[in-house]
């Protein structure tokens, strides 16, 4: 059973390197083709079920990333994004520490609303990446920056699609990360930012004012805050009055949110259509929805012909030593072949091995997703580090760039594996 397993998993793996590699497909196709070559081999032909099964198993986080990014797109068509970075850098443009921090923090937001890094790159990643720009910061830092903020955003709560995946894999409900998550991860980001962004030289306020993008005179004030603030009342309102408030569930909160979004923006007197940009946001997201789909049906395929059993397996048997100090190579390198899918293949037993040794699998969880985005910058896929490239305006040589990232890419490897060794010692962090 063991050597037939191997030989299913053996074929898999095969087949998907060469449809990467040598018929050019994307991950996403290839997982799905070599997911079909398993069962073949295993026996089962095409399972039409598991492969529907499969296609709906992340139903929920699809919902939750789509409603997220109509609220992100109507903040974005009615300049509300622009509006915040003005407002950052004519406040606070003679303080170069708290501009970095709060320009990290408007890089953040979209991917950690959204649980999608190319989120933080399309929609406020080119106006950071100028003002960066406009620091003195050279523009190989300024794109490490970027990218690291998106890497960083995926895994910043409240969504998070590695845990939901990694959630759903272990029975495990998707509850008490926020504060484990937030924590580090500002930590990490704020580093980030100052050690690629304190050289530099002063700031021109009249110049780079000139070169943002224009405000609306109506899209000002306290307005434009209004739909964040009902945004988090609605996430903490459930946690802080569980027997009075009512469950809604993430993308409903995000809908209502949007709802509060426009109603603002027309109040205002600005013309946005909803219907387009809705359209807009499905085009955005297919190819994350498409990601998302396709692991679905490899691990189905994966659980079915008993390969996700030989892993976890496998997993376990190995010396521990080895598995800690594989996270920094295995995990980056996974989510450049794999994406998401790295999470549900290697994130799902490493948490069972975790698990029986005694750690906290809510730390070691986080340990493990933030290590993973990553390989975002890695070849073959590159996406995330490619669209930053393209976004920030980047002409040099892309080694130059990951040579950039490498001492916050060392830093944020290491926080990631002592958060997993040392998951008991970190409880603190469970609020």
């Amino acid at each position: 059973m063991f050597l037939q397993t191997s030989i299913i998993l053996g074929v898999i793996v095969v087949v998907y390197i060469l449809a990467l590699q040598l018929l050019k497909m994307s991950p996403e196709l290839s997982m799905i083709i070599s997911a079909f070559a398993g069962a073949l081999v295993a026996g089962f032909g095409i399972p039409i079920r598991h492969i529907v099964e499969g296609s709906f198993a992340y139903l929920d986080i699809i919902l939750t990333i789509v409603t997220a990014t109509i609220f992100m797109n109507i903040l974005e068509e009615s300049k509300a994004i622009s509006f915040i970075v003005k407002t950052v850098v004519t406040k606070f443009y003679k303080q170069r520490l708290v501009l970095l921090i709060l320009l990290m923090l408007v890089l953040l937001l979209p991917g950690a609303l959204t649980g999608a890094g190319s989120a933080s790159v399309l929609i406020s990643g080119g106006i950071v990446a100028m003002v960066l720009h406009s620091m003195g910061i050279p523009m190989v830092n300024v794109t490490a920056i970027v990218f690291l903020g998106a890497a960083l955003s995926v895994v910043a709560p409240p969504v998070n699609i590695y845990a939901m995946i990694i959630c759903g894999g272990v029975n495990m409900p998707y509850i008490g990360f926020f504060m484990p998550i937030l924590i580090p991860t500002l930590i990490l980001a704020i580093f980030t930012v100052i050690y690629l962004g304190w050289k530099g030289e002063p700031l021109e306020l009249n110049a780079i004012i000139d070169k943002l993008p224009p405000v609306p005179a109506q899209m000002t004030g306290f307005k434009v805050y209004l739909p964040f603030i009902v945004l988090a009342i609605l996430m903490v309102a459930t946690r802080l009055l569980p027997h009075a408030f009512p469950i809604l569930g993430i993308p409903l909160i995000f809908i209502i949110s949007s709802v509060v979004a426009l109603i603002t923006v027309w109040l205002s007197g600005q013309k946005v259509n909803i219907l387009l940009i809705s359209k807009r946001t499905v085009k955005q997201l297919f190819p994350l929805i498409g990601t998302l789909v396709a692991v679905g049906i490899f691990v189905q395929i994966l659980t079915l012909t008993g390969v996700r059993g030989l892993l976890v397996i496998t997993v376990l048997s190995l010396p521990i030593w080895l598995v800690y100090i594989g996270l920094a190579v295995v995990l980056p390198v996974g989510e450049a072949i794999l994406l998401y899918g790295i999470a549900a293949v290697l994130g799902v037993p490493l948490i069972f091995l975790f698990n029986s040794l005694g750690l906290n699998p809510i730390l070691a969880t986080v340990g493990i997703i933030l290590i993973c985005p990553l390989g975002d910058a890695l070849p073959p896929t590159r996406i995330i580090g490619r669209l930053t490239v393209e976004t920030v305006g980047y002409k040099d040589s892309y080694n130059n760039f990951l040579k950039a990232c490498s001492v916050p890419w060392i830093v944020i490897t290491i926080a990631g594996i002592c958060l997993v060794i040392f998951a008991n010692s970190f409880k603190f962090l469970l609020i």
